[in-house]
């Protein structure tokens, strides 16, 4: 995937599998049980949109088991990642794997996102199929900062979702995603407010 990293994150990317493997268990966290395909549908399909990631304060909502939120936190250190979950069992999941995992940028949050009001907007509101484009851009329009974008994760290009989003945003851009050993359609769809200009002229 030509994705560099340190020791420290091989073994941080691990330590997490390893509490999913184990906490799923007992929580049910996901319905991929087999940890070569959690591997692959999971971790890898998390780190296919970092080169897509922009902005230093961005939120996951509906991160369910912290993806993608967790495999981006570790992979961009100086980020900080809000981890939003209406599911208790999902957030006590994700503050046991930010202790264990010492991720000091990582805010795990347990509420609706409709109900989550933030002191400051964020960057980036990225979700991984959270709902559709236009129920993420009508839940979260709220928590995105002006110049900010929605990175919203599908499989096929989802082109009947586009045109029902709401007429104040645009697609900026779209990017096809390759997960190594995953056959089938990824895609990333990047969304920004339309900025109309105010010309103030007689």
């Amino acid at each position: 995937m030509g994705v560099d990293y340190t020791s420290l994150q091989r073994d941080q990317l691990l330590a997490y599998l390893e509490l999913l493997i184990s906490w799923n268990k007992a929580y049910n966290l996901t319905a991929i049980r087999d940890p070569a395909q959690m591997i692959a549908l999971h971790l890898l399909d998390s780190l296919t949109v970092l080169p897509h990631v922009t902005g230093e304060h961005l939120i996951d909502v509906g991160t369910g088991a912290g993806l993608p939120g967790i495999p981006l936190a570790i992979m961009y250190p100086d980020k900080q990642f809000t981890l939003l979950d209406s599911n208790g069992k999902k957030t006590r999941f994700l503050f046991q794997v930010r202790c264990h995992l010492g991720l000091t940028n990582v805010t795990e949050i347990q509420s609706r996102v409709e109900q989550h009001q933030p002191r400051e907007c964020y960057d980036a509101v990225l979700s991984r199929a959270f709902t559709s484009i236009a129920d993420m851009v009508d839940k979260c329009h709220h928590l995105l900062a002006a110049q900010g974008v929605f990175l919203a994760m599908k499989g096929k290009f989802p082109q009947s979702e586009l045109s029902e989003v709401a007429k104040d945003y645009k697609v900026e851009t779209s990017h096809t995603l390759q997960v190594p050993g995953v056959e089938g359609e990824r895609h990333l769809i990047v969304i920004g407010r339309c900025h109309q200009r105010n010309d103030n002229t007689v």
